[in-house]
């Protein structure tokens, strides 16, 4: 077996895995799939092609939990949510094309391997290591916000879903003050995530010489049938799962990728 057919199947085994595992914890958490999955394809993809991959996988993940969960969403604090999010998803959308646009800031070698840092790469990096601090600092392990922030929570969300996929640790702390009931909660989170996602999309897909010349969406597709698989299992499982030390481990690989992608490594 040749060395590319080697990296290829492990390429797929690390994918489907890391897929079917956040799908899994993202139901309960509200947020994690891109959290885990985007570092997965950022091994072996360029990273802005990375985030349209992972932007595809994560719209199908929530379109199935649409189905599952969908019609116990909270209508009122939908609309007060999504609406502010779906407009701020474009400006970080399109921000996101700006920035895969430009040129490298640098480059470097470490023996015979070249590495480049780009301005995608320290932004999306920075993100990852903003968010990384909100699963790790016990000062944010309870972060709220109260109901009448709900418009720029949604903004929030929705800007940062464009930019780098990483919308779902903000909708999680302005939905967790809504007064919604648990399944209310993933619901409602579950809607939104949608909606963003959707409007990202068109945008990504508006740049697709640019952010998805380089895509292997059989890898996608079978990245989405295991997400589908960690939601049908989440699904059955709901209210029975703590998730501290997930969200510890979630935060500790966001803080080591966003460093890796920061100074070029990946």
């Amino acid at each position: 077996m040749t060395k590319a057919k080697v990296v290829e199947k492990m390429m797929y085994v690390i994918v489907c895995l890391v897929a079917l595992g956040a799908s899994f914890l993202a139901l309960f958490s509200g947020f994690g799939l891109s959290t885990l999955l985007l570092p997965a394809f950022a091994l072996f993809f360029p990273l802005e092609t990375a985030i349209a991959m992972t932007a595809v996988v994560h719209f199908a993940n929530n379109a199935f939990k649409l189905v599952l969960v969908g019609r116990k969403a909270d209508k009122e604090v939908l609309l007060k949510f999504a609406l502010p999010g779906i407009v701020a998803a474009f400006a970080g959308a399109w921000l996101l094309n700006y920035f895969s646009e430009l040129p490298p800031i640098t480059s470097y070698t470490i023996g015979q391997q070249g590495f480049q840092i780009t301005a995608v790469k320290v932004v999306i990096g920075l993100l990852m290591i903003g968010f990384s601090l909100l699963e790790l600092l016990p000062r944010f392990e309870k972060m709220a916000f109260d109901k009448k922030w709900l418009p720029l929570g949604g903004a929030l969300s929705g800007f940062f879903g464009g930019l780098s996929g990483h919308q779902g640790a903000f909708r999680s702390a302005f939905l967790s003050k809504a007064g919604l009931e648990k399944e209310a909660f993933i619901a409602t989170g579950v809607v939104a995530a949608f909606l963003i996602d959707l409007t990202r999309l068109s945008v990504y897909f508006g740049h697709l010489n640019t952010i998805g010349r380089d895509a292997d969406w059989a890898l996608v597709a079978a990245a989405i049938v295991a997400a589908f698989a960690g939601a049908l299992v989440g699904a059955q499982l709901l209210g029975k799962v703590t998730l501290r030390v997930v969200k510890i481990i979630v935060g500790v690989m966001l803080a080591l990728v966003g460093i890796l992608l920061a100074v070029g490594l990946i």
